[in-house]
């Protein structure tokens, strides 16, 4: 592409926010800490001879906090991780020496919209709804797109808009909708590279029963090595009403981490 083609296509180019801003208190699964952030140096605390000051703050946080990639060393099952890796020889030294954070790959290509809560006519699915293989299907047939390996798919559950709500959002008695077994194993068979939702575990969540068990975990990183992505922020990419977009999410290389933040972008055209 030209310099001219390109400008003229940036033009026509609008980035959409699929990240949440990270603050303290914000919602986070019950397995991982919170963030927190405080100001370790305020303006005035040291001054220098020209006047000027500077502040800065410390950062503590767990990698599965705010919206977030998972590793390839996040889940293992019966003492492997994906591709076989033996667990716990991985994370010997207190790092994992083999599918961390820091060789997540930065991705750059087609994302598929799968605005569930709309095509279900609701703004919000139940909580416990499983997303299934035919909910997924049934977007793309309207649409007229066929899948392709290497694509993104984001899924939208409306359960986003109980963000500023932690307890509701958490979803611990009420459940939580989200990706089926038969969806993940649909995922899988189209060849998608990551996977996506706004909710705290990317997983259909059964009332009272939290995260005792993410089937849909060992589905999608242990077995067929698709990074997923969660707590994402999907009201403003409903608004546009796309189902085809272009997908950038670079993670933070960190080295032998199980998960890492991110702040996703959909280029939408139009």
């Amino acid at each position: 592409m030209d310099q001219a083609a390109l400008s003229a296509a940036l033009s026509r180019s609008t980035l959409v926010e699929l990240g949440r801003t990270l603050y303290n208190g914000m919602p986070s699964s019950p397995n991982h800490p919170g963030f927190k952030m405080a100001l370790m140096r305020r303006h005035g605390d040291a001054v220098r001879a020209d006047g000027s000051s500077a502040a800065n703050e410390i950062i503590v946080t767990g990698g599965h906090v705010g919206t977030h990639v998972d590793a390839l060393a996040h889940v293992s099952y019966e003492g492997c991780l994906h591709g076989g890796v033996d667990a716990a020889r991985a994370q010997t030294g207190g790092r994992f020496s083999s599918l961390g954070a820091d060789e997540v790959p930065p991705m750059l290509g087609r994302g598929l919209f799968f605005d569930i809560a709309t095509a279900r006519d609701t703004d919000v699915l139940p909580g416990g709804y499983g997303v299934t293989a035919d909910d997924l299907s049934s977007i793309l047939d309207t649409a007229g797109i066929e899948p392709r390996a290497g694509d993104v798919a984001v899924v939208r559950t409306g359960w986003g808009r109980y963000w500023d709500d932690p307890e509701r959002y958490a979803g611990h008695a009420s459940g939580v909708p989200g990706v089926s077994l038969d969806a993940a194993e649909w995922l899988v068979a189209h060849g998608f590279r990551a996977v996506g939702t706004d909710t705290t575990a990317c997983e259909q969540l059964a009332p009272g029963a939290g995260h005792s068990l993410l089937p849909v975990h060992k589905v999608l990183l242990v077995d067929a090595g698709i990074h997923i992505l969660e707590h994402l922020a999907l009201e403003d990419l409903a608004a546009t009403g796309i189902v085809e977009f272009s997908f950038v999410m670079a993670p933070l290389r960190i080295v032998g981490a199980t998960g890492s933040p991110i702040r996703p972008l959909a280029v939408v055209v139009g």
